[in-house]
C-alpha cells in the first residue's frame, strides 16, 4: 500500500483539486455576489498620499494609560476555549485572522528541484524573525502529507523569493490565490514580470519595491490538538540572503525602505486586505528622559504581579 507522499505524487492534480475544496469550506466571502457589493463602493482613492500625523494624545505622560479616556474599559471580555465541544478548527483560522492584524503578506516564488515547476502564492503567515543572520518564517496550512505547490518547491530546492505586495500589484497577486487546474502558471495569469536572482535560481517579482532571496534552513510541523495524529500545518524557516530594492525606495546608506513608495498590502480577516496611508512616529523613551516624571507621578515601582 502507498503512502499519502507517495499517492499525492502520483496523482497531483487531486491533491489539488482536495486542497481548493478545503479552501471553499471556510468561506471567508461574507458576501453572496462581491462584485455588486464592490461596484457600490467609492472608487480606489489613487490620489491619497502616504502622510504622517500627530498621534491622539502628544501630551501622554508616564501613567496616562490608553488614550480613548477610559472608553475600551467600560466593556466586558468573553473568553472562548479553541478546542470548546462542537467549535470547528476553522473557527479558530477566522477568528485568528480577523484579530491578529494587520498582517505581512509574503509572496513567494518557488521552483522545484528539478527546474520544471514554478508557483507564485501569497501567504499571510509571514513574518521576519530575526536580523543577524535575516531570519523570515512562514506558514503553510496542511501537513507534508497535503502540501501545497510552494511547500513542496520550497522543500524540494530550498529556495525562494519572498516579495513584499504593493497597492500597484494587488489584484495580480490575490490573482494566484484562484483555484486554477493543477500545472497552470500563475505568472501568466498575472502578467507579472519574472526577474532574475543572483543566488537563488526562482525567480523574484520585478514589480515588487522589496524582495529577499531565501534558502530554507529547517521546518517545524504541527499537529491538531483536537484531532490527535492529523497535521494541520508547517512553518518553514528561511534565511534571507540577498535584498532587492527598488531604487527610487531606498535610502543612500540602504538601510531603509521609503513607506511611501512601498504603499504596502496588509492582510485583514476574510477577504479583506489593508492599505497603509498614514504613519505617526513615536521615539523609543528613553529612561533618563522619562524617569522624572515617572518619580513625580509615583509610578517607579518594582515589578510585581499587577492582577
Amino acid at each position: 500500500m502507498s503512502s499519502d507522499k507517495e499517492q499525492r505524487q502520483e496523482d497531483p492534480a487531486a491533491h489539488h483539486l482536495q486542497m481548493h475544496d478545503a479552501e471553499k469550506a471556510i468561506k471567508r466571502n461574507p458576501h453572496g455576489d462581491f462584485k455588486t457589493v464592490e461596484a457600490s463602493r467609492p472608487a480606489f482613492k489613487d490620489s491619497s498620499g502616504f502622510t504622517y500625523s500627530q498621534t491622539k494624545n502628544p501630551s501622554w505622560q508616564p501613567g496616562d494609560g490608553a488614550n480613548d479616556s477610559g472608553e475600551s474599559l467600560k466593556h466586558e471580555h468573553i473568553d472562548i476555549d479553541p478546542y470548546e465541544n462542537g467549535r470547528p478548527a476553522t473557527f479558530n483560522y477566522k477568528l485568528m485572522i480577523s484579530a491578529i492584524i494587520p498582517r505581512p503578506v509574503g509572496f513567494l516564488s518557488t521552483r522545484s528541484g528539478d527546474g520544471e515547476s514554478t508557483n507564485l502564492a501569497p501567504f499571510s503567515y509571514t513574518q521576519m524573525m530575526n536580523h543577524d543572520p535575516p531570519i523570515f518564517v512562514v506558514g503553510f496550512a496542511g501537513g507534508f502529507d497535503k502540501a501545497k505547490d510552494s511547500l513542496r518547491n520550497l522543500v524540494d530546492s530550498k529556495e525562494c523569493t519572498i516579495n513584499i505586495i504593493s497597492e500597484h500589484y494587488l489584484e495580480a497577486a490575490n490573482a494566484t490565490s484562484v483555484n486554477a487546474p493543477y500545472g497552470i502558471s500563475e505568472w501568466a495569469l498575472t502578467g507579472l514580470t519574472p526577474a532574475p536572482c543572483k543566488d537563488v535560481k526562482c525567480s523574484r517579482v520585478k514589480e515588487a519595491v522589496f524582495s529577499v532571496e531565501g534558502k530554507l534552513l529547517d521546518t517545524k510541523e504541527w499537529e491538531s490538538r483536537g484531532t490527535p495524529g492529523k497535521k494541520t500545518g508547517v512553518m518553514a524557516i528561511i534565511e534571507g540572503v540577498r535584498f532587492w530594492a527598488r531604487e527610487d525606495a531606498i535610502n543612500e546608506d540602504k538601510n531603509l525602505i521609503d513607506p511611501a513608495i512601498l504603499r504596502p498590502i496588509s492582510r485583514l480577516g476574510g477577504i479583506t486586505y489593508g492599505r497603509l496611508l498614514d504613519g505617526v512616529e513615536l521615539p523609543r523613551p528613553d529612561w533618563d528622559e522619562l524617569k522624572p516624571e515617572a518619580e513625580k507621578r509615583g509610578l517607579v515601582k518594582p515589578k510585581r504581579d499587577e492582577q
